[in-house]
């Protein structure tokens, strides 16, 4: 049996997984999940703030993202107002807040594989 685990498989809100790294790279896995929560890590967000903070993604792939995150309990959704223009906005739920010190640790190893065998460089506007 693995040290991680206490039995065979792991079973959250119905779902059943191997093991419990498999259950949080559901939760958190995919090119885009970790990197959204990195920006709402120290502030609430609306969408379009995230929007610009992170260019490179599609409309329809951050609105999917946030939903899959907002499900899983990583992030709430608040709306403001009834009508147009309402204010959405999105921020790390005390659940999500405990992935913090994963996020730091994955940021900080990021920094050194870019010291050790690239470099950092300004977007040209």
């Amino acid at each position: 049996m693995k040290t991680e685990c206490n039995a065979d498989y792991v079973k959250l809100e119905g779902k059943v997984y191997p093991c419990t790294v498999s259950l949080a790279m559901d939760l958190i896995g995919g090119k885009w999940k970790a990197v959204i929560l990195y920006h709402l890590k120290d502030t609430e967000r609306r969408y379009s703030e995230l929007r610009k903070e992170v260019p490179h993604i599609t409309e329809m792939t951050l609105s999917l993202q946030l939903k899959q995150l907002e499900k899983s309990g990583l992030v709430s959704r608040n709306v403001y107002g009834k009508k147009p223009p309402i204010k959405v906005i999105y921020k790390l739920t005390d659940f999500g807040k405990t992935f913090i010190p994963v996020l730091d640790t994955i940021t900080m190893w990021g920094n050194q594989i870019v010291s050790e065998k690239g470099e950092f460089v300004t977007a040209e506007l």
